[in-house]
């Protein structure tokens, strides 16, 4: 039976096309890049033909001086997809995020490791909660308030700590407020993860787009 404590983060490994490497800085300062797309080299429209498409009708968009990632508000489901390289452990994703709330009706998001049934950090703004999932099932949470219509930062990770123990850690903050010193989420794990890309997911409860940009993958330092 896993045991687990807590802590959060979550990241991903190498994979082909996206951004040059060499022009863009680290989500983590001094990690190497793996992988990173921030969109500015894509034409509006299809997402790059590199990615796998899960579920959802994603689309590149300009907007206003930025292009991004979107997922129109609509059908309520949980939609993502997979983008760089397949990999087991040693990895951090990251990417910025932004949802809006309709009402009382608040979207869902995050990002993800492992392939489709791997691993995912999770903003659940409608239960207050930042969650570790894995296979849809939620293995922790923490307390954590969403600020709506802005720019979430993501960042989850998965390490190797002993022969047959990993350790999962994720963070969440808004853009412009300080990154939490600490992981929110840190769950130790005994089961051996599946080789599996990095992922972005999208559940638009609110009936409102969903936005997603410069998604990124970087090594684990000491791995």
């Amino acid at each position: 039976m896993p045991r687990w404590t807590m802590v959060f983060c979550l990241c991903a490994a190498s994979g082909a096309g996206g951004a040059p490497a060499d022009e863009l800085k680290p989500a983590t300062p001094g990690a190497k890049i793996l992988y990173a797309e921030d969109f500015e080299r894509v034409s509006p429209g299809d997402p790059p033909e590199a990615f796998m498409v899960l579920n959802g009708k994603f689309v590149v968009k300009q907007e206003e001086k930025n292009r991004v990632l979107e997922l129109p508000g609509g059908p309520l489901d949980s939609m993502g997809l997979l983008f760089g390289a397949a990999a087991k452990e040693g990895i951090c994703v990251s990417a910025r995020i932004r949802g809006e709330a309709k009402g009382k009706l608040m979207p869902a998001f995050g990002v993800g490791l492992n392939g489709a049934g791997g691993w995912r950090l999770q903003a659940a703004p409608m239960r207050k909660a930042l969650e570790l999932v894995k296979a849809d099932a939620v293995k922790a949470s923490v307390p954590w308030a969403w600020v709506p219509d802005a720019w979430i930062r993501f960042r989850l990770q998965s390490r190797r700590t002993g022969e047959k123990a990993w350790t999962i850690e994720g963070k969440a903050w808004a853009e412009g407020s300080a990154e939490p010193a600490e992981w929110p989420i840190v769950l130790a794990w005994s089961e051996e993860p599946s080789s599996g890309r990095p992922s972005v997911w999208g559940m638009p409860f609110s009936d409102l787009p969903i936005q997603f940009d410069d998604l990124q993958v970087t090594a684990v330092a000491g791995e």
